[in-house]
């Protein structure tokens, strides 16, 4: 079984739109995989709601719980191993995560960042976008790497900036996008790694 566990912060949109895909696509007949846990730092994520009602576990580690953030990140690193995941999924999960715990998982944990990477790395990326003077913005799922947001690119999604756009109308046409590629970019990976891949 290809295990595959997501970390989300709140509702998870991301991590729903991985779900349904792999619901609809059939990931565990197709490639043997499946997403087995999805995990978040704050109790009260919405996320869990769509987690739990889809028969998948779910668990709470609160990093307000710990005294720092390496114990934090070993508590995580802890409940994310008893899954045995292959794929570890950052889903809007808003923690920087310590060095020692992106090393542990190296090669099997991914991210989406609301940019076109190398561009805009770190926060507020649409308003900078807009800022900037972008003509285009988008989205970049890529590995991750103890260095924030420079890990391979896997896959890439790009919408136009429009000249009335402000950062919330900009966030949600790139949300959109992200809905779509990050299944995509998942999927790609299975088919990579599944003896079953057709």
């Amino acid at each position: 079984m290809f295990s595959i566990v997501i970390l989300i912060s709140g509702s998870g949109s991301n991590m729903q739109a991985i779900v349904r895909a792999a619901q609809s696509e059939h990931w565990q007949e197709r490639y043997g995989a499946r997403v087995t846990a999805v995990i978040s730092n704050k109790a009260d994520a919405k996320g869990l709601v769509f987690a739990r009602e889809q028969g998948i576990a779910t668990q709470v580690v609160d990093h307000k719980a710990y005294a720092s953030r390496e114990l934090f990140d070993a508590a995580l690193q802890t409940a994310i191993d008893a899954h045995s995941p292959q794929l570890v999924v950052l889903a809007g999960f808003m923690r920087i995560l310590g060095f020692d715990f992106v090393q542990h998982f190296e090669a099997r944990m991914v991210n989406i960042h609301p940019s076109l990477l190398p561009a805009f790395t770190g926060l507020h990326t649409h308003q900078r976008a807009i800022d900037a003077g972008c003509r285009f913005a988008g989205a970049t799922v890529h590995r991750v790497t103890p260095v924030l947001d420079v890990g391979e690119i896997l896959a890439q999604a790009v919408v136009p900036v429009l000249n009335d756009d402000n950062e919330g109308t900009l966030s949600a046409r790139v949300l959109t996008q992200e809905h779509l590629i990050y299944p995509a970019a998942i999927r790609a990976l299975l088919q990579q790694h599944s003896p079953r891949s057709t």
